[in-house]
């Protein structure tokens, strides 16, 4: 499943909208969907609930490192204004 974790953590990147990371989700979603058709399993078969289950949770942990990105380079543009800010304060002017 790691290898799933790669594939998808690739195919969005932090400077996607979220609409477009959706629509990759959407398109691994019916990928995988796809595969299972081939397997002739019925829907309720307790393996494909499970790959379902670790497709959203897969997601999931994507969508958790993006927004835990932006946020650490929001915190740090704000450190960096505020730090200007200080430093125009109490620098001395010539």
């Amino acid at each position: 499943m790691a290898d799933f974790t790669d594939l998808i953590a690739r195919a969005v990147s932090p400077s996607m909208s979220r609409e477009e990371r959706d629509q990759v989700y959407t398109v691994v979603r019916q990928a995988v969907q796809r595969l299972q058709d081939r397997e002739g399993l019925a829907g309720d078969d307790p393996r494909i609930l499970l790959q379902r289950h670790l497709i959203e949770e897969t997601i999931r942990d994507v969508e958790f490192d993006i927004v835990r990105f932006l946020t650490l380079r929001k915190i740090e543009q704000a450190r960096a204004a505020q730090n200007a800010e200080y430093e125009a304060q109490f620098t001395e002017k010539p």
